[in-house]
Parts: C-alpha cells; structure tokens; sequence
C-alpha cells in the first residue's frame, strides 16, 4: 500500500494533466456557438464574483484614455471582460480543432479572417524571413490556425516554415503541455516544430536563418523579461512604457523583414487579420525605433476598439 501510495504521489500531476486535458478536448467538441455563450457566464464570474484585477483594469483604462468620462470607463471595463472570457472558452475550442476534420472545422467556422492574404504572401515571396509582431488583441491564443483563415487566396507557405514564440507560463510543467497541446492543435499531425519558448529564440532563429523563407510570429507587449536584445522606451497610449525588443532585434539582426498584424474583433463575434508592413527589410534599423513604429500602429487600433486589448496587465508601471 506504502508502494502504491508512493508511486501515485509522483503521478499525481500526469494524472492531473491527462484528466485535465481529457476535459478541455471534450468541452473543445461542443459548437463554437456554445463557448460563446458561456463566456458571458464566465465575464460575470471574473467581473462581478472574482473581481479580478478589476482596479489595475480601471487604473490602465484611466491613464490612457483621461478625457474620457468615469461612466465610458466603465463600460469599456465591462466590455472587455467579456472579450477576456470570450479569449479563454474560444481557447478551448480551439484545441479541439485537430486533424483533418479539425482543420476543416476551424476553416468553416470563420473565426478568424485574413483580410489580405496577397500581402502576406507577397512579404513571404520577397526572399526574406518575415517577422510578423501582434499585441495581446483579438484572440491571440488562435495564431497557430494561421494556415487555416484564408479564404480569397492561400497562403503561400509551408506550415512547417513557421514559428510561434511564447512565455513559458509560472503554474508548472503540466499547465505549459496543455497549453501547447491547445495552441498547436490545428498542427498536432503534422511535423511542425515551431512552438518556441521566447529564451530560446535566437538560438532557434539562427538555425534556421538559411532558409529563403520562413515566418515567425511573435507577442511583443509584455512587460520585459530578460531576453536577448535591450529593452526600449517607447511612446504607448501617451505614456511612456519600458518593452522588451526581442523580436525587432532578431529581425534587425538577421535582416528580416517585419510586419505588424492587426487584430480587430468583428461585430457578431470572430476576427480580422490585417498584416501591415512596417519594413520591407529590417538590417540594420535600431530596434527602438521599430518598436516604436509598432506601438503606434497597436495604438491606433485600441483607440478604434478600446475594450480589444489585454488591460490586467502592468503595462505602465513597474512590477
């Protein structure tokens, strides 16, 4: 019993994630229109019950938007609760999308729209890597279905030729396989290997700075963490805020080109991409100032859809 007892304490946490993950992949089966009703569940829940990170919400919204009245404040606070809710059981969808069916299930659904794949495509065929950065908009835990949200014209690229570059989360090992599983479902049959934690970019990226065409995508407004490159001071929503410059970095360095995906949230649910090119080649060009040119882009857009952007963050302020 003793034995018994040992050997499930050390099991504990792959019982956990098997149990754990069992039931995401069975929540993810049910109609994309079901999770969308349960996010306003889960919005109440996070608003109303939990209050959660209510006061840095209201903080960052007041900072950025001071002309605007306590009342609007508030509404666009309420708002993007329910977007965060929509993020998260959207999320769990998404990691259902798997194989062949999947993909044709996430294809159908139109959850996600590239507004103009041409220029997409056009930036792959330049014979240069692309480095493609997004902000925490829209939904960004859908960037891994990218093969999958064309729909005038493919995208001309092989699946296997992109990278998506991410945190490792602070919850545990278990919490970060289920998270890959999820955010890589629409790829789990295939050879794609370009789920990449954020520290280990460079490396990744200069084994593969060969090739005459290859993507990467990163999430570039989080608070720095201790990457590569230096951090930068750029000008955001009218104050001034510290940002890691990985990703311009890498581009600068490696030459690539760089890009800015928009992100907006389409009235009735679902998505727009729009790629936005910010320089067709990055040799050379002080990351500073591409992050620059980046947040000012990512500015005018949360300005257009205020409540579309991840507010429990500290982005203003130290942590």
């Amino acid at each position: 019993m003793l034995i018994f007892v040992l050997a499930m304490e050390k099991s504990r946490h792959g019982i956990g994630e098997i149990l754990l993950g069992a039931l995401m992949r069975a929540l993810g089966s049910l109609p994309l229109s079901f999770h969308r009703k349960m996010a306003k569940a889960v919005a109440w829940f996070l608003r109303d019950v939990m209050h959660y990170r209510s006061h840095v919400v209201m903080t960052n919204l007041s900072r950025c938007f001071p002309e605007k009245e306590y009342d609007e404040l508030k509404r666009i606070h309420d708002r993007f609760y329910l977007h965060l809710a929509t993020v998260f059981t959207e999320m769990i969808w998404f990691g259902a999308c798997r194989g062949d069916k999947g993909r044709a299930r996430l294809h159908k659904s139109h959850i996600v729209e590239i507004t103009n794949p041409e220029e997409l495509n056009r930036m792959i065929r330049s014979g240069r890597q692309l480095m493609v950065m997004q902000a925490h908009t829209g939904n960004w835990e859908l960037t891994g279905g990218i093969m999958n949200y064309s729909y005038s014209e493919p995208v001309q690229i092989d699946p296997a030729a992109i990278a998506v570059a991410y945190m490792r989360l602070h919850s545990g090992s278990a919490m970060n396989n289920i998270m890959e599983a999820v955010r890589t479902a629409p790829a789990a049959d295939t050879a794609f290997d370009g789920y990449v934690e954020a520290t280990n970019a460079l490396r990744f990226a200069l084994s593969r700075r060969s090739l005459a065409s290859f993507v990467y995508m990163f999430i570039t407004d989080q608070y720095p963490h201790v990457l590569f490159g230096s951090k930068a001071h750029p000008v955001f929503m009218g104050r001034q805020v510290v940002s890691m410059t990985g990703a311009a970095a890498l581009a600068s360095r490696l030459g690539m080109g760089l890009a800015y995906l928009r992100y907006g949230c389409r009235e009735g649910g679902g998505y727009s991409w729009t790629f936005v090119p910010i320089e067709e080649d990055a040799s050379g060009k002080d990351p500073g100032v591409l992050m620059q040119k980046y947040y000012s882009l990512l500015e005018e857009d949360i300005r257009k859809q205020p409540w579309n952007y991840l507010w429990t963050h500290k982005r203003w302020t130290k942590k």
